[in-house]
């Protein structure tokens, strides 16, 4: 093959795409601006010599894109129905999606240092609020009673019979 360009598989969004120099993906939204540059994860490379599949490898690769737009997919119609029960919903749904130019494609020589985090700024610690009082404990039960305990007897649900009618 001649003239062959490098690519890389990406993922974003749970999802991977093909990427190359000047392509333009569309994927689900990203929180960037437009105009932003953005990052994306690789996971395989090709170039015009090498593929590259390893964890550390891949670290070397570096895949850039611009927010070219942010847009939405398609309406897709949902409808739900229950036969013979008069259950009838009808909803809809588009997905918010990213617009991406990928900028740039390429294999490093180096892994890429790691960058430091932010530095934190000290916390001034509240001062210590008031003790609150221990809960207090429930209060100890009482033993049963003694002797024993009369119960009602139950009055009679019962229907009287036909026989007791009186004329």
């Amino acid at each position: 093959m001649t003239g062959t360009t490098s690519y890389a598989i990406v993922e974003s969004g749970g999802k991977q795409y093909r990427a190359e120099k000047g392509a333009s993906l569309v994927v689900e939204h990203l929180s960037a601006d437009e105009g932003a540059k953005v990052s994306l994860r690789a996971v395989m490379y090709r170039g015009d010599t090498e593929v590259v599949l390893e964890g550390d490898q891949l670290e070397k690769v570096k895949v850039e894109a611009v927010v070219a737009e942010h847009l939405r997919g398609p309406k897709l119609r949902v409808f739900k129905y229950k036969p013979k029960k008069g259950y009838r919903r009808r909803a809809g749904h588009r997905q918010e999606l990213t617009r991406l130019e990928v900028t740039d494609v390429r294999l490093l020589t180096r892994k890429p240092a790691a960058r430091k985090p932010a530095a934190r700024k000290p916390v001034a610690k509240k001062p210590a609020a008031k003790a609150k009082p221990a809960a207090k404990k429930p209060a100890p039960r009482k033993p049963a009673a003694k002797g024993k305990t009369q119960t009602k007897p139950k009055a009679s649900t019962a229907r009287p019979s036909s026989s007791a009618k009186k004329d």
